[in-house]
């Protein structure tokens, strides 16, 4: 609990530096490119539109997709309101993970914490995960799920994005900074997780031999927080009273790993140069 507790202050007392240097980060990304910062929509817009082709009209044939209380929502509006959580998370779990093996010049050059590190490239993403989900508040306002009420779970669904991939990012860029193959591994969960989280197809069941396995889909986090927002944007429940079980699961696993992170992170890094 006390290496928790000094990651927090931590992230506090740098809460500015984060800020600038994420800012810079999602600068110099786009800094070469003549669209610049309009890719970081264009690209997701793109893959929405394959998504939407080949699961949409291909294997759902067009068909809506139940929800909460009754509510059936167009295949295309369900998904890209999932897939705009995937769209940050994705990238910034990659990056983050690298982030401090990659970034030799800036730890010798600079005086501040390295759980800072992981931070800021998170914060990075995140900007444009905020442009990214006023664009979809946008174009969701041409159809029946306009602007609610239920918006305001929206921050909190935000801030709770943020700090599982900070605790996730504290045990992955410590692990993949002792051992490279790690990020090999991070890349391939992630493929893996993309189909295992409800953004691209939709079950009430998922039966095997007879078996109910539904429960061990929602045991991913990422199932929470897409259906959060999912929830927020459309509209359709209060998912945090709602599904007050899998609220309290949430955060339970986001301490553990927090702690876990903590731990692995202040024990090893003072001698992450010696593994650079």
């Amino acid at each position: 609990m006390k290496s928790m507790l000094s990651i927090v202050k931590e992230q506090i007392s740098s809460f500015y530096l984060i800020l600038r240097l994420s800012a810079f980060e999602m600068k110099s990304a786009n800094m070469n490119n003549y669209l610049g910062r309009f890719w970081e929509i264009l690209n997701p817009m793109i893959q929405l539109s394959i998504y939407w082709f080949v699961f949409g009209m291909g294997v759902r044939k067009g068909r809506e997709v139940p929800m909460d209380h009754g509510i059936h929502v167009p295949f295309l509006i369900w998904m890209v309101s999932g897939m705009v959580v995937w769209f940050f998370v994705n990238p910034a779990i990659l990056n983050a993970s690298k982030s401090i093996y990659t970034r030799l010049q800036l730890i010798a050059k600079m005086s501040f914490p390295m759980s800072a590190i992981p931070s800021f490239v998170i914060m990075a993403h995140f900007y444009t995960h905020v442009m990214l989900v006023a664009v979809v508040t946008l174009i969701l306002q041409f159809t029946p799920y306009k602007l609610s009420v239920y918006y305001i779970q929206l921050p909190y669904f935000m801030f709770s994005t943020l700090v599982f991939l900070l605790a996730l990012s504290l045990v992955t860029s410590t692990l993949s900074t002792i051992v490279r193959d790690v990020q090999q591994i991070v890349q391939s969960v992630l493929r893996m997780t993309l189909y295992l989280t409800p953004l691209l197809w939709h079950t009430d069941k998922l039966m095997v031999g007879g078996v109910d396995l539904t429960i061990i889909l929602k045991l991913n986090p990422f199932y929470y927080l897409v259906e959060g927002y999912r929830a927020s944007l459309l509209g359709t429940s209060w998912f945090v009273v709602e599904y007050y079980h899998y609220t309290l699961y949430f955060w339970a696993l986001t301490l553990v790993t927090l702690i876990a992170g903590s731990i692995l992170h202040l024990k090893f890094r003072s001698r992450f140069i010696d593994y650079l």
